[in-house]
């Protein structure tokens, strides 16, 4: 009788145990989320010259499109953890510091422009797209340039960690025409390039180039021209070994389309004026955007652009 008592007791604290680590490995599975849970913090990385996508207003205050699509998935990531507050720490980055930033764990959710494409994919995961980008052109609205083939002999600016460059020299327009590189460390310092004179022509995602063109003290001096380079797809990054945090993050995205907010976050960030200058870019909402909504998926820049 003894024996069957020490039994008993035995297999419910077995099964109690059981029950216990179960519930603990479900809630707890993911890094991100211990570490959101544990601290009440989370780190987004953010763009400084990026608008409307992530760009500060000032004061050390960040915001843009997917700035605010992060903080709405974050909020849904905090309601899922039973948290009554959630911390936002905001942490600058770069085209070229970006990626080892969140796979060090120094960002947890990247909220910048970054594309989707094949090489990353290998070192950091993307979450499913809500904004797809033109690669385009921009030059001043009297340089005379309106194609690829008239920037023989020009100085091209981009900014430095950036693919458009290399786009630029893939097209198949672009063949025997030959032109220099200046490069920019950021978004804005690219466009100072343009602005300057000292390059003829700035190569970058069309929202950037708009938003860049609305913001200067002269909008009407610029112009977005040429052959569309490159379709994009600019996702949200997460670290590549926390698959339960990108579910999560996919999660809330389904959400936000689902209850349809993304129209009025286009609306906002693209068509109304904005901080701190209230500049107006001026994008309509691409059908290749708007499919995006339709049918959420991670689908890599080499989709998007298989002949």
């Amino acid at each position: 009788m003894k024996m069957n008592k020490l039994a008993l007791i035995s297999s419910i604290t077995f099964a109690l145990t059981a029950t216990f680590a179960g519930a603990t490995s479900a809630l707890a599975a993911s890094a991100t989320l211990d570490k959101i849970k544990s601290t009440g913090a989370v780190t987004m990385g953010v763009r400084e010259s990026s608008i409307p996508m992530s760009y500060t207003t000032g004061d050390s205050r960040f915001d843009g499109y997917h700035v605010e699509v992060c903080r709405m998935i974050l909020n849904d990531i905090k309601s899922k953890l039973g948290m009554s507050t959630l911390r936002i720490n905001y942490q600058p980055v770069t085209s070229q510091n970006r990626v080892p930033l969140v796979q060090n764990g120094t960002v947890d959710i990247e909220c910048g422009t970054t594309t989707n494409n094949a090489g990353r994919a290998k070192d950091v995961s993307f979450a499913n797209t809500l904004y797809v980008e033109e690669v385009r052109i921009a030059v001043k609205a009297n340089s005379g340039i309106n194609s690829i083939s008239q920037l023989a002999g020009k100085k091209v600016a981009t900014t430095t960690g950036t693919t458009s460059v290399q786009l630029l020299r893939k097209h198949e327009k672009a063949n025997n025409v030959n032109f220099d590189e200046v490069y920019g460390k950021d978004h804005a310092d690219s466009f100072l390039l343009l602005e300057s004179g000292r390059a003829d022509a700035f190569v970058m995602d069309g929202s950037i180039l708009a938003g860049n063109i609305a913001s200067a003290k002269n909008p009407k001096d610029y112009k977005i021209v040429g052959e569309v380079l490159s379709t994009e797809p600019i996702a949200i990054m997460v670290r590549k070994d926390d698959p339960e945090f990108l579910a999560d993050v996919n999660s809330a995205i389904a959400k936000i389309v689902a209850n349809g907010s993304m129209p009025g976050l286009w609306n906002k960030w693209f068509l109304a004026p904005i901080p701190p200058k209230n500049a107006v870019v001026g994008l309509e909402l691409s059908p290749a955007t708007k499919n995006a909504w339709a049918n959420l998926n991670s689908k890599p820049a080499e989709d998007y652009n298989k002949k």
